[in-house]
């Protein structure tokens, strides 16, 4: 007899429909074709035991499974609650009246339980779309699905239970979760505070800047002196994430398996720091399994990368395409996929390789050529993407004895949030373009001309330190999102002075200067 499961198969960070096809004839044999990887062959084990512990002889016969659309790679464990449950349809021992009807993914242990999966999310918008009565899931990523609306999603514990709810003898309880009731009740929720943080108010001001026109920034400073521990509380001053851009950043949190069994939605901005050690791959994303690196887990929220200098050459510059585009397309000899990677480039860095070159009581061992070849560890190309470059100065012992509390997150997150209102009406009109980062040269000409003193100002200072075209652009976004915060319509010539402070790196690479 033939039986017909539906599942999904994740593409990138969306889903797309799997049927999956059971034979169960005379003869002998056991065969899964329709490009199944090396876990998807190893599932016939698992679905043997598991259907033996719910109470039934897996069938003596010759069985024969294909993955439709058989030209696509199917990938992981999640297949074995379809098959175990196509299997047993084929051989006549459960009903198939519903079969056709619920989409069905899930890993079998050796007991019968159904564990966990990655990319539940995108199955169940896919699920919806193809109008089924609903998706059958392991419980512990019931929450994660039930986000999706007008579907019902039932999340089972064991093939027992899957078997008799497609039997009819059971019912099992959708799980229901009021999105945006919760979304909307863990916003705001953030572990630091920049009330905490005494003194670096030209680094605070510098971080306000940066998040209201979703600007890179680099910090440059002596150990100790805060850099990592400022970057910690900038998803506290960025704008709340929107119903849409949430589900974006669930979805690819879904698919690399990085969300916790309770997760409904994510409702604050991600915040990603990985190691220098990491390798190219791990950063942008792929590998033998395709899946979303670093860069994509940091979309819509911040990528912080803290010693930059130590990161290895090859991992930095593969981060100057994403950067300009946003977007990350990974092409192998056997796939294909695209990752989101809109993030917020926070990097940080000390000045030399003691690190304490311009500190105002610890002196210096480095040589010229040792500190000038450290921050050359950086290409000039990749410096030029980055908006802002800050000096941090180390905190005296009277700011950070003082018991006066410093402005919180959320009085800096109200002007924030202002000055991205402005950038949102002001480009309504233009797909793609959300914040000031995101001009072209053409909406920078339209939007971010200085008047004539700015003008006069910033052919000064380009002409002082040798800065690129790039930097020219990046210096006009800069003061356009200064003016924002301004509430003024124009880019004056206060604006461009101090977008032009924000480019310390330019004047210390370029000119031969240090910078401190």
């Amino acid at each position: 007899m033939l039986a017909k499961t539906v599942g999904a198969a994740v593409q990138g960070i969306d889903a797309i429909k799997v049927e999956i096809e059971v034979s169960v004839d005379w003869g002998s044999g056991f065969v899964i074709v329709g490009l199944p990887d090396t876990a998807v062959k190893e599932s016939g084990e698992r679905v043997r035991c598991a259907i033996a512990q719910a109470g039934y002889d897996f069938p003596n016969k010759n069985v024969v499974i294909n993955l439709s659309p058989a030209d696509i790679k199917k990938e992981g464990s999640a297949y074995d609650l379809p098959l175990a449950v196509g299997v047993l349809a084929a051989d006549e021992k459960i009903s198939t009246e519903r079969l056709g009807r619920y989409m069905l993914m899930g890993e079998l242990s050796l007991d019968g339980s159904i564990r966990d999966i990655k990319g539940a999310l995108p199955m169940a918008i896919v699920a919806r779309e193809l109008q089924l009565d609903g998706f059958i899931l392991p419980k512990a990523n019931a929450h994660e699905a039930a986000v999706v609306n007008n579907l019902n999603v039932y999340g089972a514990e064991s093939l027992q239970q899957v078997i008799a709810f497609m039997n009819g003898d059971i019912e099992i309880e959708p799980t229901v979760v009021d999105t945006r009731a919760e979304f909307a009740r863990a916003q705001g929720q953030f572990p630091y505070d920049f009330s905490e943080v005494k003194g670096q108010d030209n680094v605070k001001r510098a971080f306000e800047v940066a998040c209201a026109g979703g600007h890179n920034i680099i910090l440059m400073g002596s150990p100790g002196s805060g850099k990592s521990m400022m970057a910690k509380r900038l998803p506290s001053i960025m704008p709340p994430l929107s119903l849409s851009e949430a589900l974006e950043t669930t979805k690819i949190h879904s698919v690399a398996g990085k969300l916790a069994g309770s997760t409904t939605l994510m409702t604050t901005r991600p915040y990603r720091s990985p190691h220098h050690t990491i390798s190219p791959v791990a950063l942008v994303g792929g590998g033998t399994n395709p899946c979303p690196g670093e860069i994509s887990l940091a979309h819509n929220g911040v990528l912080f990368l803290d010693e930059l200098p130590e990161f290895n050459r090859n991992v930095l510059e593969v981060l100057r395409q994403p950067l300009e585009d946003r977007r990350i397309s990974i092409s192998r000899a056997k796939y294909a996929v695209d990752y989101p990677a809109s993030f917020m480039l926070v990097a940080s860095m000390n000045p030399c390789p003691c690190g304490y070159f311009g500190h105002p009581t610890k002196p210096c061992i480095c040589t010229e050529y040792q500190r000038q070849h450290y921050i050359g560890k950086v290409s000039g190309p990749l410096m030029d993407r980055i908006d802002i470059q800050i000096e941090v100065q180390p905190v005296d012992f009277d700011q950070i004895s003082s018991q006066q509390q410093a402005e919180p997150s959320a009085a800096i997150r109200q002007r924030v949030v202002m000055a991205r209102a402005m950038q949102t009406e002001r480009f309504k009109a233009y797909k793609g373009i959300h914040c000031n980062a995101q001009m072209t040269s053409a909406l920078i000409h339209e939007f971010a001309e200085p008047d004539a003193a700015g003008l006069e100002k910033l052919r000064d200072a380009m002409t002082r330190t040798g800065m690129s075209a790039r930097a020219y652009d990046r210096i006009l976004k800069v003061a356009r999102t200064i003016a924002d915060l301004d509430g003024s319509i124009r880019v004056q010539q206060h604006h461009i002075m101090e977008a032009i402070g924000y480019r310390n790196l330019d004047r210390s690479t370029y000119t031969g200067e240090m910078p401190f």
